[in-house]
């Protein structure tokens, strides 16, 4: 449903305008996190990087690329939940820490497998995306660590952001109700 329906209408209260914003916010912020972390996953795991030593970085920063989107993705579709409760909270940041390395290795495997293939003689599309599916997870394996970090610091940023972007008509008190003064 969109401006383009009929029954469309504007949203008087601008709750599905901060919606978007915040889920810009939670996409952008995805990428910037998971993003750098792709490149060290990379280059930790590349089994480029072993055999010719100044390519690790410069896969590790493509492979970061071709990732971005899916990373941007899975950032947006959480923010949501990242907003709301405590416990809404603390699953998105499971979920992204779930999430992550799959989706980042679904899109630098297509990203790649439409990289090779378009190039003529570059190779086998097929065998890159496989040998990038097995160096993707184990990538993953070897940062889980600082993939559960980075999913709390999403978690943290995303939940700072969107309360202070939130106009303060908009706020839920969270709190005990108004304060009395004197007395």
């Amino acid at each position: 449903m969109g401006p383009w329906d009929p029954n469309w209408r504007p949203d008087p209260t601008g709750g599905r305008l901060i919606a978007i914003r915040a889920a810009r916010r939670g996409a952008l912020v995805s990428a910037v996190i998971f993003g750098g972390l792709e490149v060290v996953a990379t280059v930790v795991a590349l089994p480029v990087a072993t055999e010719t030593p100044g390519w690790s970085f410069g896969a590790g920063v493509i492979l970061a690329l071709f990732s971005l989107p899916g990373l941007a993705l899975l950032g947006a579709g959480l923010t949501s939940a990242a907003l709301g409760s405590r416990s809404s909270a603390a699953s998105a940041g499971l979920a992204m820490g779930v999430g992550i390395p799959v989706a980042a290795v679904s899109s630098a495997m297509i990203g790649a497998f439409v990289l090779v293939s378009a190039v003529p003689g570059a190779g086998n599309g097929a065998a890159v995306a496989g040998m990038l599916l097995r160096t993707g997870v184990t990538a993953a394996v070897r940062i889980s660590p600082l993939i559960a970090l980075a999913s709390t610091a999403w978690v943290l940023l995303v939940r700072r952001l969107g309360r202070s972007a939130e106009p303060r008509a908009m706020r839920v008190s969270r709190g005990r109700g108004p304060r009395r003064r004197g007395g």
